[in-house]
C-alpha cells in the first residue's frame, strides 16, 4: 500500500481529521487538500452543476473507468495502479465513443457519445 496522506508541519493530516472528527474550515479543508475549491454559500448549486455538467459532457465509459481507476488505485501498489489504468485506458481506446470523440475533435463539433 502507498500512502495517501500529505502531511506537513503546519496541516492536519487528513487521516487524523477524518477520524477526530473535528471541524475545519472550507479555507482550511482547501489550503490542506481536501477539496478542490471553496465558492461562496450562494453559487454552491450552480457551481456543482457546472461541474457535473463538464463531467457528464465525456464519454459515459471514459468516465466510468477513471473513477475506477482512481478507487481501485488507491487500494494498490503503484505499480497495480498504473498497470490498471493502462489496462482501462486500453478498454476505452476500442470504444465507439473513442471513435466519436476523435471524429468530433477533428470536426470541431461536440461529440454525441452512447456509452459503446
Amino acid at each position: 500500500m502507498r500512502s495517501v496522506c500529505h502531511c506537513d508541519s503546519d496541516s492536519f493530516c487528513r487521516p487524523q481529521w477524518s477520524l477526530s472528527g473535528e471541524i475545519i474550515s472550507a479555507q482550511e479543508a482547501y489550503r490542506i487538500g481536501l477539496v478542490n475549491e471553496v465558492v461562496p454559500a450562494a453559487d454552491l448549486m450552480t457551481r456543482a452543476e457546472a461541474i457535473l455538467k463538464q463531467v457528464l459532457s465525456n464519454a459515459p465509459l471514459a468516465v466510468k473507468y477513471s473513477l475506477e481507476a482512481v478507487n481501485k488505485g488507491l487500494e494498490t501498489t503503484q505499480t497495480e495502479g498504473l498497470s490498471l489504468e493502462a489496462s482501462l485506458f486500453g478498454l476505452c481506446a476500442g470504444t465507439e465513443d473513442k471513435t466519436e470523440g476523435t471524429q468530433a475533435f477533428l470536426q470541431k463539433r461536440p461529440a454525441q457519445f452512447h456509452a459503446r
